[in-house]
Protein backbone atom coordinates (compact mmCIF):
# COMPACT_ATOMS: atom_id res chain seq x y z
CA UNK A 1 0.00 0.00 0.00
CA UNK A 2 1.60 3.76 -0.83
CA UNK A 3 1.25 5.87 2.06
CA UNK A 4 0.64 9.64 1.87
CA UNK A 5 -1.77 9.34 -1.25
CA UNK A 6 -3.10 12.57 -1.79
CA UNK A 7 -6.99 11.86 -1.48
CA UNK A 8 -8.59 12.25 -5.49
CA UNK A 9 -12.04 14.74 -4.84
CA UNK A 10 -14.89 12.42 -6.60
CA UNK A 11 -16.65 14.60 -9.65
CA UNK A 12 -15.33 18.22 -8.69
CA UNK A 13 -14.68 20.96 -11.27
CA UNK A 14 -11.98 21.20 -12.93
CA UNK A 15 -9.94 24.08 -13.66
CA UNK A 16 -7.60 24.63 -16.69
CA UNK A 17 -4.35 27.40 -16.80
CA UNK A 18 -3.96 28.13 -20.38
CA UNK A 19 -0.39 28.90 -21.48
CA UNK A 20 1.82 26.01 -21.76
CA UNK A 21 -1.32 23.64 -20.40
CA UNK A 22 -4.24 24.31 -23.57
CA UNK A 23 -2.02 25.98 -25.44
CA UNK A 24 1.41 25.70 -26.44
CA UNK A 25 1.58 29.67 -26.32
CA UNK A 26 4.94 29.70 -24.52
CA UNK A 27 7.06 28.46 -27.47
CA UNK A 28 5.34 31.45 -29.47
CA UNK A 29 6.53 33.66 -26.72
CA UNK A 30 10.07 32.46 -25.95
CA UNK A 31 10.67 32.74 -29.97
CA UNK A 32 9.43 36.26 -30.39
CA UNK A 33 11.31 37.50 -26.69
CA UNK A 34 14.48 36.35 -28.08
CA UNK A 35 13.93 37.88 -31.64
CA UNK A 36 13.52 41.54 -29.81
CA UNK A 37 16.18 40.92 -27.30
CA UNK A 38 18.73 40.24 -30.21
CA UNK A 39 17.09 43.41 -32.06
CA UNK A 40 17.99 45.16 -29.05
CA UNK A 41 21.73 43.82 -28.84
CA UNK A 42 21.06 41.75 -25.82
CA UNK A 43 20.72 37.36 -25.36
CA UNK A 44 17.82 36.09 -24.50
CA UNK A 45 18.62 31.85 -23.43
CA UNK A 46 15.61 29.51 -24.11
CA UNK A 47 16.14 28.38 -20.60
CA UNK A 48 16.29 32.09 -19.12
CA UNK A 49 12.40 32.30 -21.39
CA UNK A 50 11.20 29.00 -19.87
CA UNK A 51 11.96 30.75 -15.79
CA UNK A 52 8.82 32.75 -16.85
CA UNK A 53 6.67 30.01 -17.19
CA UNK A 54 3.56 31.10 -15.68
CA UNK A 55 4.18 34.47 -14.27
CA UNK A 56 1.92 37.22 -14.46
CA UNK A 57 3.70 40.52 -16.83
CA UNK A 58 5.30 42.60 -13.82
CA UNK A 59 7.45 39.72 -12.34
CA UNK A 60 8.53 38.93 -16.36
CA UNK A 61 9.24 42.52 -16.51
CA UNK A 62 10.98 42.58 -13.45
CA UNK A 63 13.37 39.76 -14.00
CA UNK A 64 14.25 41.25 -17.46
CA UNK A 65 15.52 44.41 -15.23
CA UNK A 66 17.50 42.44 -12.78
CA UNK A 67 18.89 40.65 -15.91
CA UNK A 68 19.55 43.70 -17.82
CA UNK A 69 19.61 46.20 -15.74
CA UNK A 70 17.43 49.34 -14.48
CA UNK A 71 17.87 51.15 -18.03
CA UNK A 72 16.58 48.38 -19.96
CA UNK A 73 14.06 49.83 -22.48
CA UNK A 74 10.99 47.68 -21.00
CA UNK A 75 8.50 49.40 -23.52
CA UNK A 76 11.08 48.79 -26.89
CA UNK A 77 11.39 45.69 -25.64
CA UNK A 78 7.30 44.91 -25.45
CA UNK A 79 6.55 46.70 -28.70
CA UNK A 80 8.74 44.80 -30.51
CA UNK A 81 8.16 41.38 -29.10
CA UNK A 82 4.65 41.81 -29.76
CA UNK A 83 5.27 42.58 -33.63
CA UNK A 84 7.23 39.54 -33.29
CA UNK A 85 4.57 37.33 -31.40
CA UNK A 86 2.22 38.86 -34.17
CA UNK A 87 3.93 38.29 -37.77
CA UNK A 88 4.95 34.37 -35.90
CA UNK A 89 1.45 33.38 -35.16
CA UNK A 90 -0.32 35.15 -37.94
CA UNK A 91 1.65 32.76 -40.35
CA UNK A 92 2.00 29.47 -38.11
CA UNK A 93 -0.92 29.78 -35.95
CA UNK A 94 -1.02 28.50 -31.92
CA UNK A 95 -1.30 24.93 -31.35
CA UNK A 96 -2.99 23.46 -28.86
CA UNK A 97 -1.57 20.58 -26.58
CA UNK A 98 -2.36 16.69 -27.26
CA UNK A 99 -5.13 15.84 -25.36
CA UNK A 100 -7.19 19.20 -24.75
CA UNK A 101 -10.29 18.31 -27.37
CA UNK A 102 -10.58 14.82 -25.85
CA UNK A 103 -11.04 15.76 -22.51
CA UNK A 104 -13.05 18.93 -23.32
CA UNK A 105 -15.39 16.06 -24.91
CA UNK A 106 -15.29 13.81 -21.68
CA UNK A 107 -15.90 16.88 -19.39
CA UNK A 108 -19.39 18.07 -21.74
CA UNK A 109 -20.37 14.47 -21.94
CA UNK A 110 -20.32 13.87 -18.47
CA UNK A 111 -21.52 17.15 -17.50
CA UNK A 112 -18.49 17.96 -15.06
CA UNK A 113 -18.44 22.08 -15.31
CA UNK A 114 -14.51 23.62 -15.50
CA UNK A 115 -13.04 27.14 -16.25
CA UNK A 116 -10.14 28.41 -17.47
CA UNK A 117 -7.86 30.63 -14.91
CA UNK A 118 -4.64 32.48 -16.86
CA UNK A 119 -2.47 35.04 -15.32
CA UNK A 120 -3.07 36.61 -18.67
CA UNK A 121 -4.92 39.39 -19.57
CA UNK A 122 -8.82 38.59 -20.96
CA UNK A 123 -7.93 40.38 -24.26
CA UNK A 124 -4.48 38.25 -24.97
CA UNK A 125 -6.04 35.34 -23.32
CA UNK A 126 -9.50 35.74 -26.20
CA UNK A 127 -6.94 36.19 -28.99
CA UNK A 128 -4.73 33.09 -28.44
CA UNK A 129 -7.43 30.84 -27.92
CA UNK A 130 -9.27 32.20 -31.26
CA UNK A 131 -6.03 31.82 -33.02
CA UNK A 132 -6.34 28.27 -31.75
CA UNK A 133 -9.30 27.69 -33.29
CA UNK A 134 -10.50 27.45 -29.21
CA UNK A 135 -12.63 30.72 -29.15
CA UNK A 136 -15.96 29.23 -28.01
CA UNK A 137 -14.81 26.41 -25.81
CA UNK A 138 -14.11 28.13 -22.50
CA UNK A 139 -17.44 29.50 -21.23
CA UNK A 140 -16.01 30.04 -17.98
CA UNK A 141 -12.68 32.64 -17.51
CA UNK A 142 -10.96 33.80 -14.89
CA UNK A 143 -8.35 36.34 -16.01
CA UNK A 144 -5.76 38.78 -14.51
CA UNK A 145 -8.33 41.30 -15.21
CA UNK A 146 -10.55 39.66 -12.83
CA UNK A 147 -8.60 39.40 -9.85
CA UNK A 148 -6.22 41.92 -7.59
CA UNK A 149 -3.20 39.72 -7.63
CA UNK A 150 -2.42 37.07 -9.75
CA UNK A 151 -0.51 33.33 -9.69
CA UNK A 152 1.18 33.01 -7.31
CA UNK A 153 -1.42 34.14 -5.26
CA UNK A 154 -4.34 32.01 -4.78
CA UNK A 155 -6.85 34.91 -6.24
CA UNK A 156 -7.65 33.89 -9.67
CA UNK A 157 -8.64 29.88 -8.59
CA UNK A 158 -10.64 31.13 -5.24
CA UNK A 159 -12.84 32.91 -8.23
CA UNK A 160 -12.75 30.28 -10.65
CA UNK A 161 -14.11 28.30 -8.02
CA UNK A 162 -16.60 31.02 -6.86
CA UNK A 163 -17.63 30.94 -10.71
CA UNK A 164 -17.81 27.08 -10.67
CA UNK A 165 -20.50 27.24 -7.81
CA UNK A 166 -17.79 24.48 -6.32
CA UNK A 167 -15.58 24.61 -3.35
CA UNK A 168 -12.03 24.71 -4.43
CA UNK A 169 -10.69 22.29 -2.50
CA UNK A 170 -13.28 20.06 -4.59
CA UNK A 171 -11.81 21.39 -7.66
CA UNK A 172 -8.83 19.95 -10.35
CA UNK A 173 -6.58 22.58 -10.92
CA UNK A 174 -4.27 21.32 -13.84
CA UNK A 175 -1.34 23.49 -14.53
CA UNK A 176 2.40 23.55 -15.93
CA UNK A 177 4.28 25.81 -13.84
CA UNK A 178 5.33 26.24 -10.03
CA UNK A 179 3.71 29.39 -10.18
CA UNK A 180 0.53 28.27 -10.66
CA UNK A 181 0.75 25.07 -8.21
CA UNK A 182 1.70 27.38 -5.54
CA UNK A 183 -1.30 29.57 -6.27
CA UNK A 184 -3.44 26.15 -6.53
CA UNK A 185 -2.07 25.31 -3.24
CA UNK A 186 -2.64 28.55 -1.47
CA UNK A 187 -6.20 28.52 -2.89
CA UNK A 188 -6.60 24.66 -0.93
CA UNK A 189 -7.58 22.83 -4.38
CA UNK A 190 -6.23 19.28 -5.67
CA UNK A 191 -3.73 20.64 -7.93
CA UNK A 192 -2.24 18.45 -10.86
CA UNK A 193 0.99 19.16 -12.70
CA UNK A 194 1.00 18.60 -16.38
CA UNK A 195 4.53 20.20 -17.13
CA UNK A 196 5.60 21.71 -20.30
CA UNK A 197 9.23 21.66 -20.10
CA UNK A 198 11.65 18.83 -19.98
CA UNK A 199 13.29 19.94 -16.30
CA UNK A 200 10.42 19.87 -14.10
CA UNK A 201 10.85 22.42 -10.80
CA UNK A 202 11.71 20.31 -8.04
CA UNK A 203 9.68 22.73 -5.91
CA UNK A 204 6.90 22.10 -8.04
CA UNK A 205 6.90 18.64 -7.87
CA UNK A 206 7.02 18.63 -4.12
CA UNK A 207 4.07 20.93 -4.13
CA UNK A 208 1.37 19.34 -6.16
CA UNK A 209 -0.68 16.52 -5.46
CA UNK A 210 -0.28 14.86 -9.02
CA UNK A 211 2.37 15.00 -11.31
CA UNK A 212 1.27 13.60 -14.73
CA UNK A 213 3.24 13.80 -17.96
CA UNK A 214 0.60 15.10 -20.19
CA UNK A 215 -3.16 15.54 -20.51
CA UNK A 216 -3.76 12.23 -22.07
CA UNK A 217 -2.41 10.82 -18.93
CA UNK A 218 -4.87 13.48 -16.85
CA UNK A 219 -7.93 12.24 -19.48
CA UNK A 220 -6.89 8.30 -18.30
CA UNK A 221 -6.95 10.02 -14.38
CA UNK A 222 -10.28 11.07 -14.80
CA UNK A 223 -12.03 7.57 -16.56
CA UNK A 224 -10.56 5.84 -13.37
CA UNK A 225 -11.59 8.23 -10.61
CA UNK A 226 -14.92 9.18 -12.47
CA UNK A 227 -16.33 6.56 -14.64
CA UNK A 228 -17.29 4.34 -11.87
CA UNK A 229 -19.21 6.65 -9.55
Amino acid sequence: MILNMPKVPNCPAIIFDLDGLVLDTETTYIIAWRQAAHAMGYALSESFCQSFSGLHGQAVKDKLLAAFGADFDLQSFNQQAGLHWRDYVNVYGISVKPGVPEILAYLHDHTIPFALATNSRAINASECLKLAGLGDAFPLQVTLDDVTFGKPAPDIFLQAAKLLETPVERCWVLEDSLTGIVAARLAGAFSVLVSSVISVEAKALELCDKQLPDLQAVLAMMRSEFDHH
